[in-house]
């Protein structure tokens, strides 16, 4: 089949998270100080702006680091660290993702060109089958190989990536489909260490949870804004596959 098919991560390219990350945030702050005022302490929680949390986000400042200069001392870091692991994936807060935006219509210009975009993600498949339902997106995906653990994607392991990869790979040449033209598309360094363990192209996003400085340093085959200029991208190389046949 010479379809071109595209492997492509979900949180960051196709999902805005940074709304529900930072309602976790705020919520195991606001957990963290009635527990200590239950118990006769008290905590000078300090709460970040959204965009001072996210840029501490994008640069991979540790979740301790951001819990002390949200006021914390050691005593309570552990306890809100457990907390937010503990939310993260509540239904409540991931009703607060959202499509980033020129995502549907990169999505839609790929379905005009005949890419085939099989989701790779640490996500559990129903929660993202979920999303794509309630966006009306499920027409963009042709197959999903997603994590049973619904932490993973919080964690953001490289190996677990790199595994979800492989196995998505083997079966889709198993299925028939010409992966010459492959690329993964990414927000995180382990989107891009996984592409490179696999032999494939990748393409790092700057939209989602890593900084562009930071996710140069990995050395993705293109650095680019968002998924609407990667379809871009990805339009001009199916363009030039079918001419060269």
């Amino acid at each position: 089949m010479s379809a071109i098919t595209i492997f492509c991560d979900f949180d960051g390219p196709i999902a805005d998270v940074s709304e529900r990350y930072y309602a976790t945030y705020r919520q195991g702050l606001d957990w963290v100080q009635t527990q200590a005022q239950l118990q006769g302490a008290d905590v000078a929680v300090r709460y970040l702006s959204k965009s001072q949390f996210w840029t501490f986000k994008q640069n991979r400042v540790p979740d301790r680091q951001i819990a002390h200069w949200s006021g914390l001392d050691a005593e309570h870091i552990d306890a809100f660290l457990a907390q937010v692991s503990r939310i993260v994936n509540h239904a409540t807060l991931l009703d607060r993702d959202q499509v980033q935006p020129q995502a549907r219509a990169g999505l839609e210009l790929l379905r005009q060109c005949g890419v085939r975009v099989v989701l790779v993600t640490l996500r559990p498949p129903d929660q993202v089958m979920q999303f794509l339902d309630q966006h009306d997106l499920h027409w963009a995906i042709s197959d999903l190989y997603g994590m049973p653990r619904v932490d993973a994607a919080y964690t953001n392991q490289a190996s677990h990536k790199v595994e979800r990869l492989r196995t998505a790979i083997a079966t889709q040449q198993r299925q028939g489909y010409d992966l010459r033209h492959a690329w993964m598309i990414g927000d995180t360094e382990a989107d891009i260490m996984a592409g490179q363990t696999l032999g494939i192209d990748t393409v790092a996003v700057t939209c989602g949870i890593r900084s562009s400085s930071y996710l140069q340093s990995f050395r993705p085959t293109h650095l680019l804004p968002d998924l609407w200029t990667a379809c871009q991208k990805i339009q001009q190389r199916a363009i030039l596959a079918r001419q060269r046949g």
